[in-house]
């Protein structure tokens, strides 16, 4: 069983390898990309169709935020409803049966997404109260916390892009060997159990690891980004 990324090809003269995760990534900015404009490009005072689609999102996400962050920081709103939903795609795209494997079971990415969330928190945390005062809250609540403050900090982006690589991955895993085991079980009686009990058990799980974890997993990406920048600031 491969787990690591699947090469598509690799540019030519470069010797630079495109791994499946790129190019599912970039496909699902796309999607989105699109689904923005066309959602977007004829707005109306009174929604109706697409846009009333496009306007339950934009407000749910925008209700999240202001809740969790406040009012005053609805500034973040952009970059968080954004991250949810590449997020979720991901977690999603191979329901599509388009795609091989979600872009979030290669660590590059969750560990990027974790990236950014933790410079986020440091550079707001800065622009908020300073240099000086932020250095200072490494300090709390006596300075002999210094170490544990600073290995704290580094701690976070490695628990946020381990958290869903984890769980996506460890779904997949358990999705391909419940497949190889019904390829070994049709082989061993002679009869094909797919068409019997490979439609609704897979289904079933399908529905759990793909569809409910990987949303579970995106909103839980977000919160805590929003908690962790919500503090940094304040």
């Amino acid at each position: 069983m491969n787990l690591g990324p699947k090469i598509i090809f690799t540019i030519p003269g470069l010797n630079i390898p495109i791994s499946e995760t790129v190019t599912t990534t970039w496909a699902i900015m796309i999607v989105l990309t699109l689904f923005a404009y066309f959602g977007t490009r004829k707005l109306e005072k009174v929604p109706r169709g697409f846009q009333i689609i496009i306007e339950g999102i934009v407000g749910g996400l925008n209700g999240v935020v202001k809740q969790t962050m406040g009012e005053d920081k609805m500034r973040f709103a952009p970059y968080i409803g954004s991250l949810f939903l590449f997020f979720a795609c991901s977690n999603l795209v191979t329901l599509t049966g388009l795609f091989g494997k979600s872009p979030t079971t290669d660590l590059n990415t969750t560990l990027a997404w974790a990236l950014i969330t933790f410079f986020m928190i440091h550079y707001n945390g800065v622009k908020s109260k300073g240099l000086g005062g932020y250095l200072k809250g490494f300090l709390d609540p006596m300075p002999a916390m210094l170490p544990l403050n600073i290995i704290g900090e580094l701690a976070t982006p490695i628990s946020l892009s381990f958290r869903p690589f984890g769980n996506i991955l460890g779904g997949s895993v358990i999705m391909a060997l419940l497949y190889q085991f019904f390829g070994y079980l049709s082989g061993l009686i002679g009869i094909e159990v797919f068409p019997i009990l490979g439609v609704g058990i897979p289904a079933v799980l399908h529905i759990y690891f793909d569809l409910f974890s990987g949303v579970l997993q995106s909103f839980i990406f977000i919160m805590l980004t929003m908690v962790f920048v919500s503090n940094a600031i304040d």
